[in-house]
């Protein structure tokens, strides 16, 4: 709170300080395109070319702004910078955004540009003094240009089927860094956990004992899960991604597809609770089936088959174990 206090109001900053803002804010701007630049290169080079450039055009009019701060004010500009200034909008670290795949940096890139753009004619249309409106005015102005020139950069690197060939390298990395063991982990989950849960529902009838051993064994499949695929593979030479981020994927999806149906047995009724609980797993055996066809490409029915039939005889044999 006393940070917030401590800041300026945009309305109370003179015409040197809102000059020396965007300054401060065109030089953080190229540093962060030559940040996406660096973190894209490798994978994305004709992308990574496109930010060298965008990065280009800040440093060209941050020059165009000193210069005309030079002509103004004199050649020593005061330091003040975003955080500087309370409702002056803010970016995110480059290093978040590394993490989030190429069409969110696109989009984050193009929204760097809109934000400034509405925040200086926004300024502008709050003001009634004439040179500071006017100051204002060139400055929306000037970003509304960057948001032009970065159509036309795209164009010129993207073409040819470039975006294209991106995209694709984009999908296919999603696929193996979060699809493959994300699939994974929800079909050891949902199928090794069939039979311990319902053998032990079948065995107590009590469904509070249930519910603790499905948790135990959801939890337990998710951590081993988790690690197993984050050690099996640092995908330098597979090229499937961070260790990290498999392991979270399938850590997580290992345990949802456990939990699942171990909830119902939340409800004292045991009949009811395995009779929903039942219901959830065909659920869940027809959500790996759809997640098959739809990122591994392979035919609908027969993935259902295959899911289905293999859930279903877990589930028997739990039954039977429990029973017996």
């Amino acid at each position: 709170m006393r940070f917030m206090t401590q800041r300026k109001r945009f309305s109370d900053l003179s015409e040197q300080e809102i000059l020396a803002l965007a300054i401060s804010s065109e030089e953080d701007d190229a540093r962060i395109y030559r940040g996406y630049a660096e973190s894209l290169r490798a994978d994305y080079p004709a992308s990574a070319r496109l930010f060298e450039d965008m990065a280009a055009e800040e440093d060209s009019h941050r020059g165009n702004l000193i210069a005309l701060h030079e002509t103004r004010f004199g050649p020593v500009i005061p330091l003040i910078r975003r955080e500087h200034v309370a409702g002056f909008y803010a970016r995110r670290p480059v290093w978040l955004m590394e993490n989030l795949g190429l069409d969110r940096i696109r989009a984050e890139a193009e929204a760097m540009e809109a934000d400034a753009e509405r925040f200086y004619a926004a300024a502008a249309s709050r003001t009634s003094d004439a040179a500071t409106r006017k100051l204002l005015g060139d400055l929306a102005a000037a970003e509304a240009g960057h948001h032009a020139t970065a159509g036309e950069l795209a164009d010129t690197h993207l073409g040819d089927g470039a975006r294209d060939d991106e995209d694709a390298t984009a999908h296919r990395q999603f696929i193996l860094t979060w699809v493959q063991p994300g699939l994974a982990g929800l079909m050891d989950g949902s199928v090794s956990t069939l039979a311990p849960i319902f053998a032990t529902a079948f065995a107590t009838q009590d469904t509070w004992t249930t519910f603790l051993v499905g948790v135990a064994a959801s939890v337990g499949a998710g951590i081993s899960m988790g690690f197993t695929e984050a050690a099996s593979d640092d995908g330098e030479l597979s090229g499937r991604g961070s260790p990290a981020k498999r392991g979270l994927a399938s850590g997580v999806m290992t345990t949802l597809g456990g939990l699942g149906h171990a909830l119902p047995y939340l409800i004292p009724e045991f009949y009811t609770a395995t009779t929903i609980a039942i219901v959830i797993v065909f659920f869940e055996l027809w959500a790996i089936a759809w997640i098959q066809n739809r990122y591994m490409e392979t035919p609908f029915f027969r993935a259902a088959f295959q899911v289905v039939l293999g859930g279903a005889l877990v589930l028997a044999a739990g039954i039977l174990i429990g029973s017996g």
